[in-house]
This record gives structure tokens, sequence and C-alpha cells, in this order.
């Protein structure tokens, strides 16, 4: 045995060099002597440190080996994919499928391509085990879908909107079944989805009735070929910003789901005629179409899709797109059934076009028509349109520049059954064109909005014979900057029937102007919106409480920086079912705040008091006296404080603050 060396005050007993090193020496035997037991000062000791040093790096040395040896363990990772394909196919429960879908991306990416037909459900047992059977059916009862909330709808969107969400969600409903409507915005910027999640929903998710892709710009057509093929069920497609989506998937879906009823395709530069023509030729149930900007579509693409579906196409929607006449000749002949037609900036429409398409008579059920940004309406195509559309309801014209007072009248003859005209930014509209159509209109005519019209102004002299409509419900006149207090007090004497009255932006109106109109009023006002009325002042609000106070249900004051207190206390005393009003940027005080909180007979849903600089911490014990109806309160920019915000809320815990 080699010798040691005994320190003895204090020390430990070592070898001596010489023996130390026989030991470690290759061949050597060892000396069956006992060993000298003799004193060493310190300095000859072995350091601690490269002591400790010998044993880390055994340790690692150790784990190294367990780690080899766990790899050369058997493992479900060393299986083949044919393999663990159908181990995982034979997993039960969808609580155990996502636990097994959380193992790996291997495992996720295998379940994914799982389809729910595939999956290998046990057969049912002649005796059943009563408490296997309990456990199972007591699992399945607190199973709670991903995300929360109804499993028939899911929606990924921005940075969650990954192949591996989306993988997640299919291996999810696999077994359900469940999932009907899947919406899908935007995608992560690196990891966004692609044909392989596409795939996996398609797989996982054969009752899917609604798809929706929005700005995903990795799925091409193969993923739009495994939705059809995967999901025979879909009615509803919305591909919107899908630059690599072109024909060859809209026909695959044309193919594989025949009994589609919707189609959006927009900004997709890949899509053109054929695939339109397909889903008309192989889709008899369609309903509807919405084509936006699409610069390849063009009269084949629109014209075959029309021709091929006329027996149940009833909603219309073409916009930015380079079609011509023919197009519109076509839906003027073959829509039978179309109810509602949009038309919004076709550059290449003139004229002709419109006129052909309503004298085509084929549209004997259109009910509702908006025109936007198209030269080719004028007053000949519109009085054409009003003349051979026998069932239209309501119209709306938006940045027509060619149409003027000069077939109003024709139109408001003809257009019988008439309800609703809208006109926006058509500036050759003047006045006395809208009292010609009012003169004439049918007695169905119930609302007329006219907005940012520059024709739209005081006139001179009035004409010889004012009409009177009493069929008018609604009136808008919106950002007229010539529309005053003279106009204001015309209308007022021809619509005695008014309830809904929209003047926001008139800037130019005063109290004299409206006050004519609130005393004409008969059947009593219900919504009044006068944002950015900035001259009216507290005498009109008065006056409106006086004379409608039981009837008004919503009013609006937004930027009438006139609006002080006093027209505070008229709606607590006068105001019996209101329940939203907005005092943004009005002058009313805490003073105000205090008699509005303490009418009781009031039930404000919703309260603004935005910008209202008056309003001050003051004011939180009367907001949080408040009735329990009160849904929501807008205290943003004003003096209240961050601390009371926070003790309002704790108040009022049953209203959304927005502050």
């Amino acid at each position: 045995m080699p010798p040691f060396h005994d320190y003895r005050d204090g020390g430990v007993l070592v070898m001596e060099p010489a023996a130390s090193a026989a030991l470690f020496v290759g061949g050597g035997a060892r000396s069956r002597k006992r060993a000298r037991v003799t004193a060493v000062p310190p300095c000859a000791f072995v350091s601690a440190a490269a002591a400790e040093e010998v044993v880390e790096e055994e340790g690692l040395t150790v784990a190294k080996r367990q780690k080899q040896q766990q790899r050369e363990a058997p493992s479900l990772d060393a299986l083949p994919d044919e393999c663990l394909f159908e181990i995982l196919r034979r997993v039960k429960g969808a609580r155990a499928r996502c636990a097994s879908a959380a193992v790996s991306r291997r495992w996720l990416a295998l379940l994914g391509g799982i389809r729910s037909s595939e999956i290998k459900r046990a057969a049912a047992a002649a005796v059943p085990d009563l408490n296997q059977v309990f456990v199972d059916d007591e699992e399945d009862e607190f199973e709670v879908p991903l995300g929360g909330g109804c499993s028939s709808e899911r929606c990924l969107e921005g940075r969650e909107a990954t192949d591996v969400g989306l993988t997640a969600v299919a291996v999810a409903d696999a077994l359900r079944g469940s999932l009907q409507s899947l919406v899908i915005r935007g995608s992560h910027p690196t990891r966004g989805v692609t044909d392989a999640g596409i795939s996996a929903a398609a797989r996982g998710c054969p009752s899917l009735l609604s798809l929706a892709l929005w700005h995903v710009p990795q799925v091409t057509d193969a993923g739009l070929a495994e939705i059809a093929a995967g999901c025979p069920s879909l009615a509803r497609l919305d591909i919107t910003g899908c630059p690599l989506i072109t024909d060859k998937g809209l026909a695959a879906i044309a193919q594989g789901c025949p009994d589609l009823k919707a189609v959006t395709v927009e900004a997709c530069p890949g899509v053109a005629d054929e695939g339109l023509k397909a889903i008309g030729r192989c889709c008899a149930k369609l309903q509807s179409v919405n084509i936006k900007n699409c610069a390849h579509v063009g009269d084949q693409g629109v014209s075959g899709l029309v021709c091929s579906a006329a027996a149940s196409l009833a909603k219309v929607r073409l916009q930015g797109l380079s079609i011509t006449d023919a197009s519109l000749a076509v839906i003027g002949y073959y829509g039978k059934a179309i109810t509602d037609l949009t038309l919004a900036r076709l550059p290449a429409v003139g004229e002709r076009g419109f006129w052909v398409m309503a004298n085509a008579l084929g549209l004997q059920k259109l009910r509702c028509m908006g025109v936007s940004s198209c030269p080719g309406v004028t007053d000949l195509a519109l009085a054409s349109i009003a003349k051979f559309c026998p069932s239209l309801k309501q119209l709306s014209l938006k940045k027509c520049g060619q149409v003027s007072d000069g077939r109003l009248k024709d139109f408001a003859e003809s257009a019988k059954v008439l309800e609703s005209l809208q006109i926006e930014e058509c500036n050759k509209v003047t006045l006395m064109g809208i009292l010609a159509f009012l003169l004439n209109c049918s007695p169905k005519f119930k609302a007329l909005s006219l907005v940012k019209c520059n024709g739209i102004k005081d006139i001179c002299s009035a004409p010889a014979q004012l009409p009177l409509c009493k069929s008018l419900r609604s009136l808008t006149i919106k950002d007229c900057p010539g529309f005053t207090d003279a106009s204001l007090a015309v209308v007022g004497m021809i619509c005695p029937q008014l309830e809904n009255v929209d003047l926001s932006g008139l800037g130019a109106v005063t109290d004299n102007g409206l006050l004519p109109l609130i005393k004409s009023s008969e059947s009593g006002l219900v919504h009044v919106d006068l944002n950015g009325c900035e001259n009216l002042t507290d005498a009109t609000v008065s006056a409106l409480v006086k004379a409608h106070g039981n009837s008004l249900a919503r009013l609006s004051l937004e930027g009438c920086s006139r609006i002080t207190d006093a027209s505070l206390f008229a709606i607590s005393e006068g105001c019996t079912d209101l329940t939203e009003l907005d005092l943004s940027n009005c002058m009313v005080s805490d003073y105000g705040v205090a008699v509005l909180a303490s009418a009781r007979q009031l039930k404000l849903r919703v309260l603004s008091l935005s910008g209202c600089l008056k309003v001050t911490q003051k004011s939180v014990p009367f907001l949080g006296s408040m009735s329990a109806s009160l849904e929501g309160l807008n205290l943003q920019f004003n003096f209240i404080g961050n601390h009371n915000i926070a003790s309002l809320e704790k108040q009022l815990w049953w209203c959304d603050i927005l502050a």
C-alpha cells in the first residue's frame, strides 16, 4: 500500500508522490506493504481547485454518457412517420389529441395530416364497461374548445396566424367536427400561414362552411385545392390580398365545393376570367359575388359568371375592374334574380352601358342599387334605371359628376316604390332639383341623404309651389357648406313628419334656422345629430326638449361649443326616453353633470363628455351615482385624472369607461 504523509496540525492524509504515480502506471502491481505515515507541509498538497476541475470533468463525462444512453433507449421518435401516423390516428379524445400535438412539431405535423375520416375510433364492446363509459362521458363533458367561446368559429389574426396555430386548431376539431367558420387576418411576418397550415385545416375540419383569407401572401392554389378536397360543404369563400392565388385555385374550389353560395375576391392580381367562369359553371347555388380591384378580370369573366349563375345570383358587387358596357348589358339581360347591385370605379363603362342595362328589362327584381365613381351615370341613364327597374327601393349615388337636376323630376315620377335616396359628392345637384324631386316622389319615399354636395346651397327665390312630403321620416344634410338658415326653414315647411334629422357639419346654421324645423315637426323627433353646428346655443336644445322630450332617444351635440349647463338642466327636466347623449367638446361643467346625474327618470345607456374641459374631479361622485342602465361612458381629454378614473371604474364596474 502506498505511504501517506500525515499533517497532524489539522491537515489531511496524502500519499507520497512516487507511490501516487505508481497507481496510474499501466500494468503496475499494487504494493501489499502497509503505508508509512509521515507529516508533510501544506505546500505539498494537491491543489483543491485542480481536484474540483477533475470532478467537474468526470461529471460532464457522466452526463454525456447518460444523454447517449437516453438516445439509444427505445423511443417513439425513432419510429418512421408511417408507424407514428398509425399510432397517432388511434389516439382517442380531443384532449388526448391536443396533448399529443404539444409533444413536438413532428407530432403536431403528423396529427395535422390525419383526416377526420382516418381517425381510428374504437369499436363498441358487446358488454360495455360502465365505469369506463362514465369516465369517458365525464371527460367529454368538461372538455373546453381551444381559445374559449363557441367552437364553431375561430379567428387567427396577426402574429397568431401561423401554420402551427392553424394546425393546432385543426387537430382540436378533428374529432368534434364542429368548426364551421375560419377567419385568418394577416400573417406572422416570418412564420406566416402557408399551404401546410391550410392543408391541415382542410383535413381536420371537414364541416367547414366559411373560409376567409385576408392578406395571407404565402397561400397558393395548392392550399385552395386542399380546401376543395377536404371541405366539400364550403358555402362562403373570401379571398382578399392573396397574390399567389390564381384561376387554378378558384377552379379547384368550384369543382370541389358545388354548394358555394358567396364568393369574395379582392386585390388578387393572379385571378382572371377563367376562375370566375368556373365558379359560375360549377356552383349552381351561387347567390352573392363580390369582385374588387382585380386588374385582370374583364368582360369574359363577369359575363360568364352572370350567365351561368343567372338562376340564383341575387347580389353582385363589382369595383375597380376593367369591364366595359358589354358586362352591364349581360347583367341587364341575365340578372333576373339580382336584387342588390353595386357598381364602383368602373371608368370604362359609359352612358350606353347603363342605358342598355336598364332597357334590357332583366332587372325586374332589383331593389337596392349603389353607384360610385362611374362617369357613365348621367341623367339619361338615371331616368332609364328608374323606368325599367320597377322594384327599386334604395338608390345611392356617390361621386357621379354627370348627375344634375335635369332628370330628377322624371326619376321621381318613374321610381314609384322608391323609399331611400342617397346623394354624395354630386356637385351638379342643387336644392331646386331636390325640391322638384320631393314634389313628385312616391308616397312611399321615407329617407333622403345629401352629403358633401357643394351645389346644395341657398336659393335666391323659392319656387311657386312648395312640395309637401308627409312620407319623409329621415333627413340627412351633412357637410354642405352652402346650406344655411334660409334653406333649413324651407325644409321644415315641406317635411312635417320627420323623425330622424342629421345636420352634421352645417356650421352656418343658427338657432333661427333650426327652430322652425323643430316647431313644424308633428310626429316627434327621435334621433337628432347636430355634430359640428357650432353656432347653435342653449335656446335650440331647450326648444327641442320642450317640443320632443317625450320622443327624443338620441341627441348628439358634439362640437357645439356654445352649449352650456343650461342645456343639461333642460334635458334633465324634459327628457324621458333619452338613451344616448353626446356632449363632446361642449362647455358643460361639473354643475351640469350633477344636474344630469340627479335626473332619476333618465335611463342613459351612453354618455360622452370627451373634451369637456370644465368637467373635473368634482364630477366623479355624481357620475358614480348614475343609473345602472349606463353602459358606456367617454371621459377622454378632460381634467378628471387617472386616480379618479380608477375609483369611478370600481363604482361603475358594469360600465365601459373610455378615458
